[in-house]
Formats: C-alpha cells, structure tokens, sequence
C-alpha cells in the first residue's frame, strides 16, 4: 500500500485559496445569468475543440516541418511561445481588436477603443522579436562554446 503524496502546509493552503477564489468567482458569475454564460462555456469548449486545436495544431507541425527541412528543428520553440502568447491576447481582446463593441466598451468604461489593433500588432512584434534576439543570443553562445573542429 502507497502512501498518498500530500504537499507541504503551504501549497495545501495555496491549493483551498484557489479553489475558494474560484468558487466566488463562480457564484457571483453565475449569479446574472447562468444559462448564458453556461452556453458561452460549452460554445467556447467546442470552438476551441472543433476548430482552433486543430488549426493551431496544422500550424504547429507545418512549422515544425519547415524548421527540420533546414535541420533546425530545435528553433521551434523560439516560433511557438511567442505566437501562442500572440494567440492568447488575440483571443482575450479579440472584440475590441476587431472593432465589434466599440459603442459598448465607451459607454461602459468612457475611454476610447481606438488603438488596440495596433498595441496587438506592436505586442505581437515585441515578442518574435524578443525570441529572435534570445535564438541569436543563444546561437551565439553555443558557437562560442563549441571547440574548433581539427582540419
């Protein structure tokens, strides 16, 4: 008989906080109207199961592919965290990116909607090139590293 693996005093106190938070937040979201934001889970589960996991996941192995062809397989970590995390805040603020609810979001907070298009795309620049810069650096290090090859 195993004996169960049990956390230490902290992580279970950290584990009950998350779970008391998210039930809260739960009830007072639920609390409004619970049927639609029911549908909107259930819609949000199938359209991310149905459509976008096996569109990201074409997208993946396409890169994947691309980068093995040129024997550089291992870079593809240095295209795929930035355009997941790209994806992530397209996801999150795809309404005021698009300009559906800019009338709504005004009238709602009294700032202009004007501009998330471009922070998104500037956003999105920091990051692939903030991965690009780390790729150089660490291509860089890893020549530098490597002894001389004896002719």
């Amino acid at each position: 008989m195993r004996k169960p693996v049990v956390g230490s005093p902290l992580q279970l106190l950290l584990f009950a906080g998350s779970f008391a938070l998210a039930a809260y937040a739960g009830v007072r979201l639920l609390a409004d109207d619970w049927f639609g934001v029911a549908l909107w889970i259930a819609g949000a589960a199938l359209l991310h199961d149905l459509v976008l996991l096996p569109l990201y996941a074409v997208a993946d192995r396409l890169a994947v592919r691309g980068l093995g062809a040129a024997g550089r397989r291992e870079w593809a970590m240095y295209v795929r965290v930035p355009a997941a995390l790209s994806g992530l805040l397209l996801l999150v603020w795809f309404p005021l990116i698009s300009g559906m609810v800019d009338r709504r979001y005004r009238s709602a907070t009294a700032l202009s909607p004007d501009g998330f298009l471009g922070r998104w795309l500037l956003i999105t620049a920091l990051l692939f090139g903030g991965s690009a810069l780390l790729l150089v650096l660490r291509v860089r290090r890893a020549t530098k590293l490597r002894p001389p090859a004896d002719h």
